[in-house]
């Protein structure tokens, strides 16, 4: 890194903590889920980094209910002095606005995007009591017994919502969707075998498949993670299905564009320390440094491609 390049990127942290100074000097991170999942170990993560770089204190806030929406009807309208981000992922920025007639918040007019952190994959999980150990033989069991054809997911109208339907589609279950507040509820419904299957993020599930709690079965990205090598993709276990999802800060369209930028900047030099990116392989989610104009861009291709599966899947919420 050159002598210059290190006077800017000095600058340019000096800029973001005067930003930051002309409002409360606190940073507040909004996380529209319980705490425990993918989103708000991210959010931690980032926020600790985030508050040591700038010198001001973060305080990360879990706002549930209905499905994520609830954390950004609030956030929406907060005071362009009021230093806010919301970390929100494809449920509440591409999903929510195709499906609810009145929303309660318009994802482009209501935010602006800040900073695309992470990728992340979902896996298919059962609990120890359901006696299958591969996803064949799941999908065997539940065509045999219909009537625990019941998928956990961490919210209703999540990615993971879709991407259980799709996969009761193309393995012709009638799979029936069951919504918590968040990946933690889930999981201890999951592990304590009052819901036999769920889908959520594969880093989520994992720790606990780690630790003998409950059985991934497959994982859903192209090829297998590099965090579970010994999980066979969707496609390797015989159900053509490849889906990927991400975590990524927005402010407030209230917030002045240069503190956006500002704050866009710092988070991007968060992303690229290297104990950070350690820290998101130990949490088992693929770290990623972004723009403003970069995460801008990723969620119109992103809209691009699901729009057409969440309308054609004809869900209603």
């Amino acid at each position: 890194m050159t002598r210059r390049t290190l006077l800017l990127a000095a600058a340019a942290v000096a800029l973001s903590t005067a930003a930051l100074a002309q409002g409360d000097n606190t940073l507040r991170i909004i996380v529209p889920y319980a705490p425990g999942g993918s989103s708000d170990r991210v959010a931690r993560i980032v926020g600790d980094k985030l508050g040591a770089k700038l010198g001001v204190s973060v305080v990360v806030e879990n706002k549930t209910g209905a499905g994520g929406r609830l954390a950004l009807q609030q956030a929406k309208g907060a005071p362009a002095s009021q230093n806010l981000l919301v970390l929100a992922n494809p449920a509440t920025m591409v999903v929510a606005p195709l499906v609810f007639k009145d929303n309660g918040y318009d994802p482009d007019k209501d935010f602006q995007p800040v900073s695309h952190v992470s990728d992340y994959e979902f896996g298919i999980a059962v609990s120890t009591s359901v006696p299958v150990k591969e996803l064949g033989h799941l999908l065997a069991w539940l065509r045999a017994n219909p009537g625990q054809a019941n998928f956990g997911v961490p919210a209703t109208g999540s990615l993971p919502h879709f991407f259980a339907l799709m996969t009761g589609e193309k393995a012709q279950i009638q799979a029936q969707v069951v919504g918590y507040r968040g990946s933690g509820p889930l999981l201890t419904d999951l592990i304590g075998g009052q819901v036999p299957v769920a889908l959520d993020t594969l880093d989520t599930l994992l720790p606990q498949h780690d630790a003998g709690k409950l059985r991934v079965l497959a994982s859903s990205a192209l090829q297998r993670s590099p965090f579970a090598q010994q999980v066979p993709t969707f496609k390797e276990a015989g159900l053509d299905l490849v889906a990927t999802g991400w975590n990524a800060f927005f402010a407030p369209a209230s917030m002045p564009a240069d503190r956006v930028a500002r704050l866009g900047a710092a988070i991007r030099e968060v992303m690229q320390d290297a104990d950070t990116r350690r820290k998101f392989h130990d949490s088992k989610v693929v770290p990623v440094a972004s723009t403003p104009a970069q995460t801008s861009a990723m969620l119109k291709a992103y809209r691009a491609q699901w729009a057409p599966v969440v309308q054609k899947s004809g869900y209603q919420p």
